[in-house]
């Protein structure tokens, strides 16, 4: 599907300079772009590809200003932020290529489950009893939706999700493929013969509007009542929520990141790769936790950027890497000066 430099610059609301008729069918990276094709400046590191790009039309913000000659035959599509622009349009080029409707015969949809209008299911996908699945959804192969469980409109389920019962997911999130929604809490309590006995998890999972969840992230059901993922957050793949875990408002966590269970962590988070957090903690808004820390306590003041295992304040972390690096050096220091006092006894 081939869409102008116009009806571009009208789904962007930008400014058209150059041929208001080209045409293009794909995007392409700025320094290795093909005739045909988008392209975006946003960061000036890449300005000198723009002089030579082979790509049709530019995404540009209001305030470039070409300092040598553009190509013949680039177009060029100025908005008021390029790098949004561009998301706003790769979203609208991945509705285009992948919605889908209808559904496949060789998917099961129990008897009392409700489908709502303009939804895709793909093949061997399971809709148990009573689940409800809301308008223009679009639920990919292999996936299973369990008993009673509320999908809200407009949610696409990737391939091989997985919900369990009774898990309420809002409208316009996104699951991409392996995910695990509402698998048992690790909730195990021992006996008098030294044994672990179960104990069962009878919640469930509330996964707000607007969440993105990456593949094969597990969020695990509540022992009772809700593990919770807040409004607009967005979680990378190979995450583990633990049960009872609350994760507040447009909070996002990287890959491979462990949450123990019935932590509340607040809204605006930023949480980098390989954190390790406990559990029956809390962690307040806006705090930022740097890739591969440790957190152990709770942190009570919102803002707060931290990093290291355990975890501390950026800026004693950064000073007491520095002491620990001199380490070996302050050592040596220590054998030499006590070696010479030997030597003058």
């Amino acid at each position: 599907m081939e869409f102008t430099a116009n009806q571009i610059a009208e789904l962007v609301n930008g400014k058209v300079e150059g041929d208001s008729n080209a045409s293009v069918s794909d995007f392409s990276k700025i320094e290795d772009a093909r005739s045909g094709t988008l392209t975006f400046l946003a960061n000036p590191k890449y300005e000198p590809h723009i002089y030579n790009t082979k790509a049709t039309i530019a995404l540009v913000n209001d305030s470039f200003l070409a300092s040598e000659e553009l190509p013949e035959n680039l177009t060029l599509i100025k908005v008021k932020n390029a790098y949004e622009s561009l998301a706003e349009l790769m979203r609208l080029y991945d509705e285009v290529n992948t919605q889908n409707e209808g559904v496949d015969d060789q998917a099961f949809i129990h008897p009392s489950a409700q489908i709502g209008e303009s939804v895709y299911i793909g093949a061997f996908s399971y809709i148990g009893a009573n689940a409800i699945i809301g308008d223009n959804c679009q639920i990919y192969p292999n996936s299973h939706i369990g008993i009673s469980s509320h999908i809200g409109e407009g949610c696409k389920l990737f391939p091989g999700v997985k919900i369990y019962h009774n898990i309420q997911i809002g409208i316009n999130c996104i699951l991409h493929a392996g995910v695990v929604i509402g698998s048992d809490g690790f909730g195990f309590a021992p006996n008098n013969d030294n044994e672990y006995q179960k104990v069962p998890q009878i919640g469930n999972v509330i996964i707000e509007d607007h969440v993105e969840i990456g593949a094969n992230t597990t969020i695990d059901r509540a022992t009772i009542g809700s593990t919770i993922i807040r409004k607009g957050a967005k979680i990378d793949n190979l995450v583990q929520i633990a049960h009872n875990v609350e994760i507040g408002s447009n909070s996002v966590i990287a890959a491979q990141t462990g949450v123990a269970g019935s932590t509340k962590i607040g809204s605006d988070v930023m949480i980098g790769g390989q954190v390790g957090i406990v559990g029956h903690i809390k962690i307040a808004n806006g705090t930022k936790i740097a890739a591969q820390s440790g957190v152990a306590k709770d942190i009570k003041l919102e803002n707060t950027i931290i990093q290291g295992s355990p975890s501390m304040p950026i800026g004693d972390y950064q000073r007491s890497y520095v002491l620990f690096k001199n380490l070996p050096k302050l050592r040596q220091q220590i054998i030499d000066l006590n070696t010479k006092l030997k030597d003058n006894a």
